[in-house]
């Protein structure tokens, strides 16, 4: 006989982790379901162990501000091995926070690897290929996301992938790293912060082409102040491994260019996880960017739901929980307010960082929108110039008064963001944001210009 659930979550995510909490909150009988780690991609190859790392490089460099501050510094040097065992403990803390959180819930939890069989029923394999079955009233897929691989290119110890990076003992003397996107960029500033020479290249015609034109570009040159050579408008024809490292062939402006370097990082992008057979079985409708679901997380399929990266879109860990929140409303009757990618706030963990909420100045010009545009520098800010930390500015977006979208570049800027997601989601305009209240001297200040 098998165990029968209110609801089965596939994927041990941030997604996955609050849809099994949530539920479980209503006092349903939830299984979830991980054949990894506890907490996903974001706990173990992405946002935590990058960032862990990011605070190490930054914590380095910044010691060469503190002769301007009064402070003398002789000798400095890092230890990677200590760098790695700052993020592998980060890591294991929140592996371990998730796993308490689902256990004090009441969730049933299994390390194991699920099948879906169809709708009602799934079946669980552990590392011994010892199976059970189970079925559920309604079942939720957390699949996550993997690297993608350009066509005709191979992981190996000498071309590696954002997830391949992070197990190299020691740092190469020099790396190429392939695209401009936030992982590439993230990877590029931590590496070049060691001394690691840095050749970051990018087809399009700049880095992190999602964000605002302005903020890509002072991060541009950030990069290239750090040392990093950015190649933009740069193809890559070719990529091959070589008795000291790795050559690339590329073209750039109708030439042909040679890059070497000890090796290379392949950050093209994450594709969902998508078990095709599974997915066909039940008759989901899908595509190569992820399942397809509506506003409630709802997949064709009567009782399947699905959040996270396995939707594409923005691949994010609070995305993913606010659709896990959206979809257990919906499933258990709750009333709640539909999904709405415009209010997700996404980073950008370079030095200096991005930030950004709804829309940016370019695709609000695209869609033809009545603009005014609204823009306070960091170097007016009392706190950033104190802090040497005056690089930067805060946009933001308004369409009829009403605060559509902002961009944050500068020291903070994830926190800063914070306020101004909920000022978007919530349609604000201008004279209420008025009413804002700013401590002084805080680096926060540097909002006030916007509601000028």
């Amino acid at each position: 006989m098998s165990d029968h659930f209110d609801l089965v979550v596939i994927g041990g995510g941030p997604g996955g982790l609050e849809a099994a909490q949530k539920a479980a909150s209503l006092q349903k009988k939830v299984l979830i379901v991980e054949k990894e780690g506890w907490g996903g991609t974001c706990t173990h190859k992405g946002c935590i162990p990058t960032k862990a790392l990011l605070t190490c490089s930054r914590f380095y460099t910044d010691l060469k501000k503190f002769k301007r501050l009064g402070v003398q510094m002789t000798e400095t040097s890092y230890d990677f091995a200590a760098m790695k065992k700052h993020r592998d403990s980060t890591v294991k803390i929140a592996a371990l926070g998730a796993q308490k959180i689902l256990h004090d819930a009441g969730v049933d939890i299994r390390r194991k690897t699920a099948e879906i069989l169809s709708a009602g029923d799934i079946r669980l394999t552990d590392a011994d290929g010892q199976t059970q079955q189970v079925s559920a009233d309604r079942l939720l897929i957390a699949w996550g996301a993997v690297p993608q691989i350009l066509p005709g290119l191979f992981p190996s110890p000498k071309i590696m992938t954002s997830d391949d990076i992070l197990h190299i003992a020691t740092p190469p003397a020099s790396m190429i790293v392939i695209g401009g996107s936030f992982i590439g960029v993230e990877f590029a500033t931590f590496f070049a912060e060691l001394g690691v020479k840095i050749i970051l290249v990018e087809w399009l015609d700049g880095i992190l082409p999602m964000e605002d034109d302005e903020a890509a570009k002072l991060l541009h040159q950030e990069l290239e102040r750090l040392g990093i050579s950015v190649h933009t408008s740069t193809k890559m024809m070719s990529l091959k491994e070589s008795a000291e490292g790795v050559v690339m062939q590329a073209q750039k402006n109708g030439e042909t260019m040679e890059i070497r370097a000890e090796c290379a990082l392949l950050c093209t992008g994450r594709l969902p996880l998508l078990p095709i057979e599974e997915l066909d079985r039940l008759g989901l409708h899908y595509t190569q960017t992820g399942i397809q679901v509506d506003e409630k997380m709802r997949t064709n399929v009567p009782g399947v739901y699905a959040v996270g990266d396995a939707t594409g879109g923005m691949m994010l860990a609070h995305r993913a929980q606010v659709q896990a929140k959206i979809a257990v409303a919906d499933m258990f009757g709750i009333q709640t307010l539909p999904y709405d990618e415009i209010a997700i706030p996404s980073v950008v963990y370079s030095h200096p960082p991005i930030a950004r909420v709804g829309y940016t100045e370019r695709r609000a010009r695209k869609e033809g929108l009545p603009l005014d545009i609204s823009k306070s520098p960091y170097s007016a800010n009392i706190m950033a110039r104190t802090e040497l930390t005056a690089q930067g500015f805060v946009k933001a977006v308004f369409s009829e008064d009403v605060l559509i979208g902002a961009t944050i570049v500068g020291d903070g800027a994830g926190d800063l963001i914070a306020p101004l997601s909920l000022a978007v989601a919530n349609r604000m305009s201008r004279k209420q944001l008025r009413t804002w209240v700013l401590p002084h001297p805080t680096l926060s200040e540097v909002l006030a210009a916007l509601t000028v």
